[in-house]
């Protein structure tokens, strides 16, 4: 319970970290006493991120300040059950008569089989952008395609399939140029219980580009991934996100904080010192490279012809349509594209 539990003048940033290190998608806020506050969901920082806070700003007036508890010694599993159902909680307090904090019912424990098994498996196909060369990941990428470089046991797209096969997902496509047939043996030999379909680009296409060949084979939205990152995110929140936002495409972006490690020159209109800014720190969101396309933004992408994803993306802004931004953790996104970042995640993962 100790780790589902923060204080109310917690920064968004450490919120948001917590709720990525618990994994539950959903925080109890309460007092130094433990006497309840309130819940804080990753929806809740979601909406304040997007709508101007940034990292160092409290959760103050951010948490449901009512919700839904159960009373220590007056509630029956099978009630608790039933709740969980019908509100989709991912976790339910649970207070004593003072309404202080004693225990906490989770989802995954309350339900044996866990969430997936209880909620609507998320079919959905994946187009996993694999062409790329991967000169940053040099030399292994002189022998092997970038999406078979290994984390441990397993190469990166293994780890990148599980995630969305955890949730029901089953029919991939891949992407290939480089070493494509490389990649194409391993899979020829894994043999796996989901379904791969193999996209050839006969030249570099882009980040996009390849996308033209997908045009008519999805009636739903489809996520979309580059070969080299690892998300760790409720792929289900996101695609309910991006339809019930009506957005024609979503991307995926990490909220990151970058401090200037010197005294910044502020100058006035004269051209004149105004002040110092001593080590300023500044939120942005960083694209991480998972997506969610409507089927529609295929008919924009132009027929063999270069198209990175933003490329596209200025198109469908341009074309009026609907472009939503789903915030995470900087510690959700794994990028293992290159090899500073590849070292820390063979410590790390």
């Amino acid at each position: 319970m100790k780790d589902l539990l923060i204080l109310s003048d917690i920064t968004i940033g450490l919120a948001l970290k917590k709720l990525a290190k618990s994994g539950e998608g959903c925080l109890i806020v309460a007092d130094r006493e433990n006497m309840l506050l309130g819940t804080l969901s990753d929806g809740n920082l979601r909406k304040a991120i997007l709508s101007g806070a940034v990292l160092s700003d409290t959760i103050e007036g951010l948490y449901q300040s009512k919700p839904t508890v159960l009373v220590e010694g007056s509630y029956n599993i099978d009630k608790a059950k039933e709740l969980f159902i019908k509100y989709k909680f991912n976790l339910i307090p649970i207070v004593n008569k003072n309404n202080v904090v004693v225990d906490v019912l989770i989802w995954a424990k309350v339900f044996d089989n866990g969430k997936k098994e209880i909620r609507q498996a998320l079919d959905v196909p994946v187009v996993i952008m694999a062409g790329g060369r991967g000169s940053r990941l040099e030399p292994f990428t002189k022998v092997l395609p970038k999406p078979l470089v290994p984390i441990h046991d397993k190469p990166i797209i293994e780890h990148i399939i599980e995630r969305f096969t955890e949730l029901g997902c089953s029919d991939f496509y891949l992407t290939v140029n480089y070493k494509g047939k490389i990649l194409k043996a391993y899979f020829d030999e894994l043999q796996p219980d989901y379904k791969v379909q193999f996209i050839e680009e006969q030249e570099p296409l882009g980040t996009a580009g390849s996308l033209q060949y997908l045009h008519g084979r999805f009636d739903q939205p489809f996520f979309v991934t580059n070969c080299d990152i690892i998300i760790k995110t409720d792929y289900t929140n996101l695609y309910e996100f991006h339809n019930k936002g009506s957005y024609d495409i979503t991307l995926v972006a990490t909220a990151k904080e970058y401090v200037i490690p010197y005294g910044t020159c502020e100058l006035n209109s004269d051209g004149h010192l105004s002040h110092i800014n001593e080590k300023p720190k500044y939120d942005f969101l960083i694209n991480t490279g998972l997506y969610v396309l409507n089927p529609s933004v295929l008919d924009l992408i132009p027929k063999n012809e270069f198209c990175h994803i933003t490329h596209l993306i200025e198109k469908v802004k341009e074309q009026g349509k609907r472009v939503g931004v789903f915030p995470i953790d900087d510690d959700a996104w794994i990028d293992v594209g290159q090899w500073g970042e590849y070292k820390n995640i063979l410590e790390k993962f």
